[in-house]
């Protein structure tokens, strides 16, 4: 089992009244839902919350004791409506997913619960991936709780201040019978700090109860005419609910002095960026001490606008400090300030970029145009502001960019989905180009360089449904791709039972590596691996044959290029009907090394005989072709120059990190049979046997060295 043990942070979790809990945002969520007494938790892992999947995940002891129920949902949407529990019973809950992708698909679920209210407290914890260290689209969570009417809580990043909002969240969502998201960014559930903890909390009303004493309201499903009356509630009984709560809880902070020229409203989010922009323009201390006014919106919706209109009333301006687009709550607070006609003058946008990720350099631009204009006298005598673009303006810096290549995301040393690509180029070039729609998971990298492989992608699971329109007669079939989390999440009914029902004639590529390898390894329905609390070991050749595929083939070593090339290319080019399905496994070679490498140190301790692979490259045998490079892209493979100066061409070459997957090889073979690849076998603990054949090959090698050397004496050139 490749999943990353969290045994030191579980401990975390036991941790009671009154002690210091120290560590990151996201593990003090999961913390705090213990605290909260929540009942169930759910969910589906992706950045930057799979932490708290699995540390729940490696917590049975803890949840067993506490009667919490834990799931790892087949997706977002199977998540979602996981909180249905908490539509008709006082059962607190909460479900975790990375966003707007996750939200995006759990959707269906979402809008119906939130139209029906809850009576549980419900909580939708997403991790708000945005900005230039994401691999989604770019996309913010606040429409669709706008669209759907669920509260959004967006914390300052503060240990205190998240926990605080876990637990208070759950208060609102009861006391308005609206489910609430929590929204947390990546610097939110990354930031390190320390809070007193509570008590884990036993659930008031557990879900045995439920079971055993069930309650039925036709007034919470959504149906006509309870439907129709669900948008009447929300305006007139649960939004003025939830603004009394936020307003008598003080959910929204206020820093620095009650009065000035000038004011700054920031989104939770954002407040830690906001005040190192504003240390920096000397107007606050690292403490978080602020010269200036500013309101801190803990909960983005529903705004709040009593506080509003006080926080701008008699102020000069004001700026609104929203990252994303388009700019909800710049607009909302325009409305605000117009229909009470409070005549401060409103920034945002116009000096903050509309779109991107608000850094620190961003934001200090941004602040820095703003009191210019509005309230001058505060920047004093202007200190030195570090220039937002060192790259353009350090010598060193532009002078390395020029002779540094840039480095885009790409597979890691041994990917096993390495040589499936290397496969489809070999095909390529015998059969031409093909379109190829690719899928969301590690795969999607064959887009780059060297492999260039891919024309688009729509969703997780959906990259064969994505070439569903080009199901027609054609001289070429058109290839898609997706990986084996993908197809449990959603590629077996929406991709692969799509095909076979509008028998498709294409080739569908299932990547198995055995795990949700991008979200860090957990496992799904076909891992190998032997668990004792969920069903592994489920065949995805079975599941596609289950559904009517009639053309399946099977591949368990993906680093055999020869064979995945001939199978591609029987799948483009037989004459037989309907969907072709390839099953490609391998395991994930970066899990493989998380599961192997600690066996391996303990055999080695234990003094037991271990024979590790290594491969090389024969520097006089080479000659530069360039193949293996040209179709691996591995990262341990590069190029070295010889002293040689016969010889200009750098030669192949492997570094130290190379895990002995042989694909290089495999894909020169492939390519021209190049001989240049080695194997040798390191042995670790060797026997009496092994020295003495090792002494005996050194003694053959010694001897026909001398050999050759007495030859060139005799016969010299």
């Amino acid at each position: 089992m490749a999943e990353r043990s969290f045994a030191r942070e579980v401990e975390d979790l036991k941790l009671g009244d009154g002690e210091v809990f120290r560590g990151e945002g996201i593990l003090a969520i999961t913390k705090a839902l213990l605290q909260a007494g929540v009942s169930y938790v759910g969910g589906y892992q992706g950045a930057p919350i799979s932490h708290l999947m699995d540390v729940l995940a490696d917590a049975k002891d803890v949840l067993d004791e506490l009667g919490v129920h834990f799931e790892s949902s087949a997706s977002e949407a199977t998540a979602a409506a996981t909180l249905s529990a908490s539509v008709m019973y006082p059962i607190r809950g909460a479900v975790t997913f990375k966003s707007t992708v996750g939200t995006n698909v759990a959707s269906d679920a979402l809008a119906n619960l939130a139209s029906g209210g809850v009576t549980g407290g419900a909580m939708i914890i997403v991790g708000e991936d945005y900005g230039e260290g994401s691999s989604i689209m770019q996309e913010r969570s606040h429409a669709f709780a706008m669209k759907s009417q669920i509260w959004l809580l967006d914390p300052r990043p503060n240990l205190e201040t998240i926990v605080k909002m876990v637990e208070e969240g759950f208060e609102l969502s009861e006391a308005s019978n609206t489910p609430v998201m929590l929204e947390v960014r990546i610097r939110t559930c990354h930031v390190h700090g320390h809070f007193k903890t509570k008590t884990n909390k036993k659930p008031d009303f557990t879900l045995r109860q439920a079971l055993e004493n069930p309650k039925r309201d036709v007034n919470r499903i959504v149906l006509p005419p309870a439907s129709y009356l669900h948008e009447k509630e929300k305006i007139e009984k649960r939004w003025p609910a939830a603004v009394q709560f936020v307003k008598d809880r003080k959910l929204n902070e206020h820093f620095g002095p009650e009065e000035g020229e000038t004011g700054i409203i920031v989104q939770g989010g954002m407040f830690n960026n906001t005040m190192r922009a504003l240390q920096i323009l000397g107007l606050a201390d690292v403490y978080g001490n602020s010269a200036v006014p500013v309101h801190v919106l803990n909960v983005t919706y529903p705004l709040i606008d009593d506080e509003l209109a006080a926080f701008c009333a008699g102020k000069k301006a004001v700026l609104m400090v929203e990252e994303g687009q388009p700019e909800f709550l710049e607009q909302a607070l325009s409305h605000i300030l117009r229909k009470r006609d409070i005549q401060t003058k409103l920034s945002g946008k116009d000096v903050l970029p509309m779109a991107g990720e608000y850094t620190t350099q961003v934001l200090l631009k941004g602040l820095k145009a703003f009191f210019a204009e509005h309230d001058r006298p505060v920047l004093g005598n202007e200190p030195p502001i570090p220039d937002p673009e060192p790259v353009l303006t350090d010598p060193s810096v532009k002078a390395l960019a020029d002779v540094v290549p840039p480095r885009p995301p790409g597979f890691c040393t041994g990917c096993p989905e390495r040589p499936i690509f290397a496969a489809m180029k070999l095909v390529e070039k015998e059969l031409g180009q093909h379109h190829v729609s690719a899928d969301i998971g590690c795969h999607l990298f064959s887009i780059l360089p060297p492999f260039n492989i891919g024309a688009t992608t729509m969703g997780y699971g959906l990259g064969p449904a994505s070439a569903s329109a080009f199901n027609v007669e054609a001289d070429k079939r058109p290839i898609s791709i997706m990986g084996d989390g993908g197809f449990w999440h959603n590629g077996l009914s929406s991709s692969v039972g799509n095909a076979v029902y509008n028998k498709h004639d294409g080739v569908i590529m299932i990547v198995d590596n055995y795990y949700s390898a991008a979200t860090g390894g957990q496992d799904i329905l076909s891992s190998r691996a032997e668990s004792k609390r969920r069903s592994t070991n489920n065949s995805i050749t079975d599941a596609v044959k289950g559904v009517g595929v009639k053309w399946v083939r099977q591949i368990d070593h993906t680093y055999d290029v020869t064979k995945m090339r001939d199978t591609l290319r029987e799948a483009l080019t037989t004459q037989e009907k309907g969907p072709k399905v390839i099953v490609a496994s391998s395991e994930c070679m970066l899990n493989k090394q998380r599961r192997v490498k600690p066996l391996v140190a303990k055999a080695a301790k234990e003094g037991k005989r271990l024979v590790r692979e290594r491969f090389g490259v024969d520097e006089d045998v080479c000659t530069g072709d360039h193949a293996c490079i040209r179709l691996s892209g591995c990262p341990s493979l590069s190029m070295k120059h010889l002293d040689d100066p016969l010889r200009d061409d750098p030669v192949a070459s492997i570094d130290h990190t190379c895990v002995g997957c042989g694909n290089c090889g495999e894909v020169a073979e492939a390519a021209v049979l190049c001989p240049s690849f080695y194997r040798a076998d390191v042995i670790v603990n060797p026997t009496g046997l092994d020295r003495f054949l090792a002494r005996m090959r050194r003694s053959v090698i010694s001897w026909l060295a001398a050999r050759r050397d007495r030859r060139r004496i005799a016969f010299p050139a």
